[in-house]
């Protein structure tokens, strides 16, 4: 099962939020996986398959070596700028 961590400053409302969007685009597409949202000082020590995170943070998350694939977004509520830049992903992976 593929593990997505959603990570944000302080790992509590704004990856929260994301983590929902997520799971929900998730569930359109019909992919089970592991989701979880944590802070950047945590985030920093895990592992997962996919990190998503805020545009804002690019500069500070590209150097996380413990995230293969990374996506950032404009908007960490909105689903289809999620399912745009998800699912080409999941897709490459063959996760669906």
């Amino acid at each position: 099962m593929i593990k997505i961590m959603i990570v944000c400053a302080n790992g509590i409302g704004s990856s929260l939020t994301c983590q929902m969007a997520v799971e929900a685009v998730l569930k359109e597409l019909g992919v089970q996986a592991k989701v979880e949202h944590s802070s950047m000082l945590a985030a920093s020590a895990q592992k997962a398959d996919i990190l998503v995170a805020g545009l804002n943070f690019k500069e500070r998350f590209d150097k996380f070596r413990g995230f293969p694939i990374k996506i950032y977004l404009k908007s960490i509520v909105s689903k289809s700028e999620i399912r745009e830049k998800l699912q080409p992903v999941l897709e490459e992976n063959g996760w669906i």
